[in-house]
């Protein structure tokens, strides 16, 4: 059974980066399709960004275009979220899951596999 585990969360002034790593254990890794979404509390979980397994093609929320860059190393079986420019609203718990499905989608309703999450606080 594929698990998923999220490093890399902290606490950062705005204007700072951060990168988030997503790596799996208890093979198989394959070619799926990985999602990274975050959640506040209230709130719905919102797609940010996702990466397809074969040609890495990639999708973004528009709140997050140009400064987010979501990266794979099938190698190493993790996924990267690097985030520059952070803000306020960047806030919440990051988590990675995965599609056993193409293509890319921001839908959490299409992922499966779900790892802890990890959180980002944007903050002066």
């Amino acid at each position: 059974q594929l698990q998923l585990v999220e490093s890399g969360g902290g606490l950062v002034q705005p204007g700072g980066s951060l990168r988030l790593s997503c790596a799996a254990s208890r093979v198989t890794w394959g070619y799926y399709v990985i999602g990274w979404f975050r959640q506040v509390p209230g709130k719905q979980r919102e797609g940010v960004s996702c990466i397809s397994g074969s040609d890495q093609n990639t999708m973004y929320a528009d709140s997050v275009k140009g400064r987010f860059t979501i990266s794979r190393d099938n190698a190493k079986k993790t996924v990267f979220l690097q985030m520059n420019s952070l803000k306020p609203e960047d806030t919440g718990v990051y988590y990675c899951a995965r599609r056993s499905s193409v293509p890319c989608s921001r839908n959490p309703d299409d992922y499966d596999v779900w790892g802890q999450g990890t959180q980002v606080t944007v903050s002066s």
